[in-house]
């Protein structure tokens, strides 16, 4: 989508903290973060949120959440957090399907 934040920052029109890369998403750290670590994990498909998930989008949902455990993994997080938005009534900011990876406060 032309004017998705999330979309020129996987297609590197923008600048990001980028942590992981591969065909299918990215991961990067959140510019307004609200833990010590917080990861992004967006696919590079411009999806809008999982409400708009079709049928042939399930495969996305694993990845996504898979790559998540694996950057936890890396950077020895015990404990954290996984949240999808849904909607600007669920807290959705970016119209753009993302996973949020929360963690930190315990590995000061």
């Amino acid at each position: 989508m032309k004017n998705c934040i999330f979309c020129k920052i996987t297609n590197k029109e923008i600048p990001a903290d980028i942590i992981f890369e591969n065909e299918d998403l990215m991961v990067f750290k959140d510019a307004s973060p609200s833990a010590p670590i917080h990861y992004l994990i967006v696919p590079k498909e411009h999806i809008q949120s999982i409400a708009h998930l079709e049928n042939n989008h399930k495969e996305i949902l694993s990845k996504l959440i898979y790559i998540a455990k694996e950057e936890a993994k890396k950077i020895n997080l015990k404990g954290y957090k996984l949240i999808f938005n849904v909607g600007k009534d669920g807290g959705q900011v970016i119209d753009h399907l993302h996973l949020h990876l929360l963690g930190g406060w315990n590995n000061k």
